[in-house]
């Protein structure tokens, strides 16, 4: 593992246990305050939603999860990064995508990959998957959940709102996936082999910086 898969290793550590919602407690009061002055009313109504979404379906069972984040996410509008943000490539942080209500396919991928994690999915049973979509002729991101070390995963994606298998997703070549522990180059549809390196590991890294919800915590 190189210095900087380590540092974002760490780091996404570190912002995991400051999203979770056991000790400290999260301050909704303070989250919508901060969501009101930077957004809107209706950014607010989302954040709100979002956050009871997490804390009120803790006890279903995890595809039934899967399928509530990736509706729920999945009426958000896409819109490029150069029109949203002016860069060619913005990683935004799910804050930032719930208060604009829009994004594109990373942004998608990466709030449903951190409310999963939130909802209760092991880390190790999501991968965000950098993939060519062959139908779009263009690279594409999608968030991968794979119910057992060797099974076939699911995939979650904006384009296609159903949840399927892999396999059953031709128009997808699944070239790197990743969570916050490693990173894997694939040489086909649900198996890979850890890579020791990537440039998409600059684009997490960034985003494991910015994302943080300590500001939000209860200070009781």
């Amino acid at each position: 593992m190189t210095n900087r898969m380590k540092s974002a290793a760490a780091a996404f550590l570190v912002l995991f246990s400051l999203i979770t919602l056991s000790s400290p407690k999260l301050d909704m009061d303070k989250l919508v305050a901060f969501t009101r002055e930077k957004y809107d009313e209706d950014a607010v109504k989302r954040i709100i939603a979002w956050r009871a979404m997490i804390d009120n379906k803790q006890q279903l069972p995890e595809q039934e999860k899967l399928k509530l984040v990736n509706r729920f996410f999945n009426y958000f509008e896409f819109v490029d990064d150069i029109r949203l943000w002016g860069k060619e490539d913005y990683w935004a942080t799910p804050l930032e995508f719930i208060g604009i209500r829009g994004g594109d396919c990373e942004d998608f991928a990466v709030a449903k990959y951190f409310t999963l994690l939130e909802l209760g999915i092991p880390m190790e049973k999501l991968r965000l998957g950098y993939v060519k979509s062959l139908t779009l002729n263009q690279f594409h991101m999608v968030l991968a959940y794979y119910p057992t070390k060797t099974s076939m995963p699911l995939i979650l994606d904006n384009i296609d709102g159903e949840i399927k298998p892999a396999y059953k997703r031709k128009d997808l070549v699944l070239i790197v996936s990743f969570n916050g522990q490693k990173l894997w180059l694939n040489k086909q549809k649900g198996k890979g082999k850890t890579a020791s390196s990537s440039a998409r590991m600059a684009d997490w890294d960034n985003l494991s910086n910015r994302y943080s919800m300590e500001q939000f915590m209860s200070d009781e």
